[in-house]
């Protein structure tokens, strides 16, 4: 499954894929084996949260009157099944019955081999909202670098956390987007020097997001970036013609470019995420790597911090007290 805090329905491909389902690495869910299984009606009022969850009005299949949900997602992927009720089984002794997550017939774009989506977001249909009452809300995970397989110790922990080892910052709320995770970004440095930009340009929404590969900034703050990062890097390397979104890349790969200056992205209250080589550049094609951030397209003026700067960091989103925080080092 895909761990997404940028949304809130989990689902599945499930048997019979009436219309579609891509290859996955797992075994189908057949839910006509499971006889805990049951799709849940368009009366229910778990059908009646689709739309604040997913954004999409639920439909109701006429002759069963069982209610179907469509997922949704910024690169136009998208799922749409049945809104179900299972038995969930975390862990041998801990389990949650009655989990309500959606049953997905017609499931198309880019889930790689992955069964479904996990999501962590704030909304009430939430894997992390319906687990809440039992295990206090909140969540923390660590990913690991795409290098270290298996033996990298990612993570996924879900109920209260021990706030020792984490620095915090507010979790902000975007009354557009209320059930996503929100937080302040106050200043970037490269090599230890501030961006030159003016603390105004800051006060942009930034939203902090698991399911985004690459750091999206609005263009003048990743221009600001992009020209700080290109004069220490173009002394040492050449540059190279960009690749699809990125913009700003060198030739050789990610393990020959290793003199690379150290981005800090620096939040309110002192938080921060500091990057080194691997969450900065991503190897984009043989002998091409690139900055991995990239300007927000057009008029958006919204920043989104991908899981490829979230890497190696132990994330903490602590809801119940609003709080997001960052421990280095957790996994790698």
């Amino acid at each position: 499954m895909i761990l997404d805090t940028g949304s809130s329905l989990s689902w599945l491909q499930c048997q019979p894929c009436a219309v579609y389902c891509h290859a996955q690495a797992d075994p189908l869910y057949d839910p006509s084996v499971s006889k805990t299984y049951k799709k849940l009606s368009c009366a229910s009022v778990e059908c009646s949260r689709l739309k604040a969850a997913t954004l999409n009005d639920p439909l109701c299949e006429t002759d069963s009157n069982a209610c179907l949900y469509t997922a949704s997602y910024g690169d136009t992927s998208f799922s749409i099944g049945y809104l179900s009720q299972d038995l969930l089984t975390l862990t041998s002794s801990q389990t949650l019955p009655q989990f309500t997550y959606g049953c997905g017939q017609d499931n198309q774009g880019l889930f790689g081999r992955a069964a479904g989506i996990i999501g962590l977001a704030r909304d009430k249909l939430s894997m992390l909202a319906q687990l809440s009452t039992k295990y206090g809300h909140a969540f923390s995970y660590c990913l690991p670098t795409a290098n270290s397989g298996s033996s990298g110790g990612g993570f996924l922990s879900i109920g209260s956390i021990s706030p020792t080892s984490y620095k915090f910052t507010p979790m902000l709320t975007d009354s557009k987007n209320p059930s996503l995770y929100f937080l302040r970004l106050t200043a970037i440095t490269v090599s230890g020097r501030p961006l030159d930009l003016a603390a105004a340009m800051y006060r942009v929404p930034t939203l902090i997001d698991s399911g985004t590969v690459i750091t999206r900034l609005p263009m003048s703050m990743y221009a600001a970036l992009r020209q700080a990062f290109v004069k220490i890097m173009s002394t040492k390397y050449a540059k190279a013609p960009a690749y699809s979104i990125l913009d700003t890349c060198f030739k050789g790969s990610l393990k020959s470019i290793s003199a690379v200056p150290e981005i800090k992205m620096i939040f309110q209250g002192g938080a921060d995420l500091t990057l080194r080589a691997p969450s900065i550049l991503i190897e984009a094609d043989k002998g091409i790597t690139c900055l991995a951030f990239a300007g927000s397209s057009g008029t958006n003026q919204i920043a989104i911090i991908g899981n490829r700067q979230q890497q190696t960091y132990n994330i903490a989103y602590d809801v119940s007290t609003s709080r997001i925080g960052f421990a280095p080092g957790s996994c790698h």
